[in-house]
């Protein structure tokens, strides 16, 4: 089968290896005759599973025995907007608003106390990453989103927050590049960019910033009580938990963080270096801010957009359609996406050009 250059923003792409290997165990997981849909989860098959995904996931991340917990939970990171708050969020919090995500996360803690929006790049519709906001003292934590799919942007450097306990929507881009991650207390990202299918949420979180809220927190929503339960409090979502570790083993396999960063670079180079040449394309973002992950770009002339879309479609590319609130054009280019696909695309792109 001639598979398509997949650029989807999620459910993305995965590694053609791990999709062979998880396919096998829906049909017979681990030659045991059961399909690992079927499995029990409190089975010692699956509860090592459950284990070594969240080992890998503190590896990955260089967080062992540094007093972090790797979680997964279901609800994606929709989820942990409440979460974050309901278990943190004394009096108040801080929060950077540079996305849809954000401002739903913003929204959502302003349930539980007073939210200071200490800098938003809203006006600008989100086109940038805001820099030079000054953090004040008394937040009971400070909240940011790493990566910005639907409008392209990154943050390339986080604040220095002191005591102040540093949490992190990484949902679009964990795992994609070497950062010191010990500088954050909490971080979630739903599975489905760099991990592995829909329907598991990571979240590694530093122990001690747990149990200092007055309010009483539902089990469901309780770190602690995942922490105690080993993530088994309840059914995980065991399927996207196996594939998880699969992707994470993938990732050992190809060289860890470091080395999918450089391919990383190398792609979102290659695709920027385009939209910059390119007479008839020009970038969405602050060319600072622009992410690795989402190259976000817009055709100059808009009534060239159906000669372009039935180009790139032809092309057997998959998923370049911007976000319904942002339109244009965006290239996801997740940790399992080739260089070549990028190369596809880019090839496109100077066709068009050279026929228009």
């Amino acid at each position: 089968m001639n598979r398509p250059h997949n650029f989807s923003a999620g459910p993305c792409i995965l590694p053609l290896e791990v999709f062979e290997k998880a396919s096998q165990a829906v049909i017979d997981f681990d030659g045991s005759g059961l399909s690992i849909l079927e499995i029990s989860h409190r089975s010692t098959a699956f509860v090592e599973v459950m284990e070594k995904a969240r080992s890998l996931a503190l590896e990955h991340l260089n967080l062992q025995a540094k007093g972090y917990k790797a979680l997964f939970m279901q609800g994606g990171a929709s989820m942990q907007f409440l979460m974050t708050a309901y278990n943190l969020l004394e009096k108040k919090a801080g929060y950077l608003d540079t996305g849809t995500w954000s401002a739903n996360a913003i929204k959502e803690a302003e349930r539980f106390g007073e939210v200071k929006v200490l800098a938003s790049s809203k006006e600008s519709n989100y086109n940038f990453i805001p820099k030079n906001y000054s953090i004040p003292n008394g937040l009971d934590y400070l909240h940011c989103t790493s990566n910005n799919t639907i409008y392209g942007t990154q943050m390339k450097a986080f604040p220095n927050t002191g005591e102040t306990p540093l949490i992190c929507d990484m949902s679009s881009d964990i795992f994609s590049r070497e950062i010191d991650y010990s500088q954050f207390d909490l971080i979630y990202a739903g599975a489905q960019k760099n991990m592995g299918p829909a329907g598991a949420t990571l979240v590694v979180v530093k122990e001690d910033i747990l149990g200092k809220v007055s309010r009483k927190i539902p089990s469901m929503m309780d770190y602690e009580l995942f922490i105690k339960k080993e993530s088994m409090f309840n059914t995980p979502p065991v399927f996207s938990v196996y594939v998880s570790m699969l992707t994470l083993e993938w990732l050992s396999r190809h060289g860890g963080v470091s080395a999918i960063e450089k391919k990383n670079r190398a792609k979102s180079e290659l695709i920027y270096s385009e939209i910059d040449r390119n007479s008839l394309f020009e970038g969405f973002t602050a060319k600072d801010d622009r992410s690795m992950m989402n190259a976000t770009f817009t055709l100059k002339n808009e009534r060239l957009t159906p000669l372009f879309d039935k180009l790139w479609q032809s092309a057997n590319l998959n998923g370049l359609n911007g976000h319904r609130s942002v339109g244009g054009y965006r290239a996801s280019m997740y940790n399992a996406l080739s260089i070549e696909s990028v190369e596809v695309l880019v090839d496109v792109m100077k066709h068009f050009e050279k026929t228009i």
